[in-house]
């Protein structure tokens, strides 16, 4: 294995249980995912990440607030979006919040920008489901243009056009680093090589390899369209590292299957059973959990394969407490980081 790689995290700032086995205060779990921030800066991480949800089990509605709060507490770590849901909010915003978040942090801000695994946000704000993929090409369109730095001449469907309109605050230097965070949508991989923005790739369940099809059509649409086409790859997955890989399940599966089986009584799925989570925290499966060692193989199998530069370990599992949380940020930090960099050369 060769090449170099970025390690980052994010979290969805889930709610969790605090030492008397109850679900902890909104706001302490905002407070906690400073902390959370703050460490992962300490232990060298490159990238955290915070997602962006309206409902109960989710304390982080405006994941730049809790980002710049952040960036006050820390020197060198990037700060981001995880995602961002575009086709809820509207572009320019989107874009200004995050060139101020890179104002304050020093140039550290990236976006990631997404429809969303979830559709609270939608009549949240106004817009129509009906109208989900229509929202998200158009509003992307439209912060591509905003993300140039140039006064917008732009039309669209679905909001009042804009027409030689400047948009502030300017970057310091280039422009806002943005990926387009990806499910497995075919589209959606050759709509961030159309724009020139970073891919995401979110692993969330079955082998990373099943990727590797979508991986090659962004290098190949990144050429077809005229782009850069050493713009990078990411991998995010969810995981969690223990001393061992035992203790790293035992930990996890509690927290996991609760979040698993609320998720998936809103969506239909099957209950979670604890030989389905064994299989995904497999060396075949989407969960990247167990000890530093089998943490590290797992990334860089994954990373090496799919030709990713970075990898962002999705931290917060459900209601795992933030305890737990914060020694799986110092082992990712200590132990798993530096051997992910020597497996990759």
């Amino acid at each position: 294995m060769t090449g170099t790689i970025e390690l980052g995290m994010d979290t969805f700032g889930d709610v969790t249980l605090g030492a008397d086995g109850k679900p902890l205060p909104q706001a302490q779990v905002l407070r906690n995912v400073v902390a959370e921030g703050v460490l992962a800066d300490r232990v060298g991480l490159d990238f955290f990440g915070v997602g962006e949800h309206h409902r109960t089990d989710f304390a982080v509605s405006a994941p730049e607030v809790v980002l710049a709060a952040i960036a006050g507490q820390t020197e060198r770590i990037h700060l981001g979006s995880a995602v961002t849901v575009l086709s809820s909010d509207d572009p320019v915003r989107v874009f200004q919040r995050f060139a101020t978040l890179d104002g304050v942090s020093g140039g550290r801000a990236e976006v990631i920008l997404g429809r969303g695994s979830f559709i609270e946000s939608f009549p949240l704000f106004g817009f129509d489901l009906a109208q989900y993929e229509e929202l998200f090409e158009e509003k992307l369109n439209l912060f591509a243009e905003v993300r140039k730095q140039e006064p917008v001449t732009w039309t669209g469907e679905l909001r009042p056009p804009l027409t030689g309109q400047p948009v502030y605050p300017h970057l310091e230097h280039g422009l806002l680093k943005t990926w387009i965070g990806v499910g497995g949508s075919p589209e959606s991989v050759v709509r961030a090589a159309h724009y020139g923005f970073s891919l995401m790739l979110a692993i969330i369940g079955g082998g990373p390899m099943r990727f590797e099809p979508l991986a090659q059509l962004y290098r190949n649409a990144l050429e077809q369209f005229g782009q850069e086409t050493t713009l990078p790859i990411g991998i995010h997955s969810p995981g969690f590292v223990a001393e061992t890989d035992q203790e790293a399940k035992d930990t996890l599966w509690p927290h996991y299957e609760v979040m698993s089986n609320r998720i998936g009584r809103e969506r239909g799925w099957p209950p979670a059973s604890r030989a389905r989570f064994e299989h995904e925290a497999g060396p075949d499966g989407a969960l990247v959990v167990g000890s530093p060692e089998t943490v590290a193989q797992k990334i860089a199998y994954a990373a090496d394969g799919l030709g990713a530069s970075r990898f962002d370990l999705k931290m917060s599992n459900g209601t795992l407490p933030h305890e737990d949380l914060m020694r799986s940020i110092e082992l990712y930090g200590t132990e798993v980081a530096p051997r992910v960099r020597e497996l990759m050369g």
